[in-house]
């Protein structure tokens, strides 16, 4: 399969207290309003950590190998077990993506050399939690989690990645904070 979609839902939410997937947001839990864009822009996707808890919202559930390390496990479990040559990431907690934004990061992957594609926010900050990966990386995010190194952002400095300026950039929105989710739902 040439593409596919996950969003990671694995993380502890510590700073929210209570686990921000399951937020209420527009009618459904907020990993599910996610997954529902990505599915539109990739053409299927599966949540990605939290094992059975996150079952009851229909999509498939993948496992991490490297739980609690962070989201960069989250990445390397979609690039080992998702079968896709291109794998589009989206954070759970990313409210206001929209399915065009996504589509157009997938349709930028695959220029020669590319390995990734992702947004650069408006201060120069890429963001690795909203970005299509291939396959190749599958060897360089084990070598990194293997060495101790979480940090979804460090992988870029191991392979070929483009980050795009998109205008829409400062539009995605994490959610990690009671503060963030009220900015959130007064901004819906």
């Amino acid at each position: 399969m040439r593409r596919a979609g996950f969003v990671l839902a694995g993380g502890a939410s510590s700073r929210m207290g209570r686990d921000k997937a399951l937020l209420d947001y527009q009618g459904m839990a907020l990993a599910a309003w996610v997954a529902s864009r990505v599915e539109a822009a990739a053409g299927r996707v599966s949540l990605v950590g939290g094992g059975e808890k996150y079952v009851h919202l229909g999509y498939p559930v993948l496992n991490e190998r490297y739980a609690d390390c962070g989201p960069l496990s989250g990445i390397e479990a979609a690039l080992r077990l998702g079968g896709a040559e291109w794998s589009l990431v989206v954070a759970c907690d990313m409210a206001g993506v929209q399915t065009g934004w996504l589509a157009g990061i997938l349709d930028a992957a695959g220029g020669p050399g590319i390995q990734a594609v992702c947004v650069r926010q408006s201060g120069g900050a890429i963001e690795p939690l909203c970005a299509v990966y291939h396959e190749s990386c599958l060897g360089p995010v084990q070598a990194l989690l293997e060495s101790g190194v979480y940090k979804a952002s460090a992988l870029f400095s191991e392979i070929n990645g483009l980050a795009l300026d998109a205008k829409w950039a400062g539009e995605l929105r994490n959610v990690n904070t009671p503060e963030d989710w009220e900015a959130v739902k007064h901004h819906s």
